[in-house]
């Protein structure tokens, strides 16, 4: 990896890493989940990397060494500086494929509703923050006290791009029913269910290969 320099729209200069890829494959942008970064994305990644795509990890804001506070409208600004970074780069719009883990797949779906990619895939996607808030915690009114929504199961059915869902059946962390509300807003969306795949299967080698043969 090389590191490179996102500048979002409110102002932010943000640090990025990318790997170069084979010319005419398509470019893998991967957004990781809550308290992940780079090595996480690289690790998810590798086999991607091995195929001959090219590889870009954004960071978000106050992760890492970058300045700012992540909270929801931030990281899709993110998200937009790393698809327009790609745009100067030359990379037309068709040929990125967004793959989003966890918290990531709702930056990677906004961006997807706006129309910003070739193909979307979601790895332990849940259908919004407040519905995985109110699954372990039933006596909480999560959809009044949580701020971030990362709604997607009101997004995804804007999505004009192929779509792939990959839920482990034995998550801990989302119920594997919110991947099944997520699949019946689009009907062009693919749900594989994996089984005895656990809330962290983004970095088995099978579920790499899995969405790679999709793509």
């Amino acid at each position: 990896f090389e590191e490179v320099t996102l500048r979002s729209a409110d102002g932010l200069e943000l640090a990025a890493v990318w790997h170069p890829g084979q010319p005419g494959r398509a470019v893998v942008v991967f957004f990781h989940g809550n308290g992940d970064g780079w090595a996480g994305g690289a690790r998810a990644t590798e086999l991607a990397r091995a195929a001959g795509y090219a590889v870009l990890l954004p960071e978000y804001r106050g992760y890492g060494r970058n300045p700012g506070e992540p909270e929801e409208m931030g990281l899709y600004a993110d998200g937009r500086a790393a698809l327009d970074w790609l745009a100067v780069q030359g990379t037309p719009r068709e040929q990125v494929a967004l793959v989003g883990n966890s918290l990531g797949s709702g930056v990677a779906t906004q961006l997807a509703s706006e129309g910003r990619a070739g193909a979307l895939v979601l790895v332990s996607p849940f259908a919004s923050l407040p519905d995985v808030v109110a699954a372990r915690l039933p006596w909480l009114p999560a959809h009044w006290l949580v701020k971030d929504r990362f709604d997607n199961a009101a997004k995804l059915g804007r999505v004009t791009a192929p779509i792939l869902i990959m839920q482990g059946a034995a998550d801990a962390v989302v119920p594997p029913a919110q991947a099944e509300r997520l699949a019946s807003s689009n009907p062009a969306a693919r749900l594989d269910m994996v089984p005895g795949g656990d809330h962290a299967m983004v970095w088995t080698a099978p579920v790499q290969r899995a969405w790679l043969g999709w793509l």
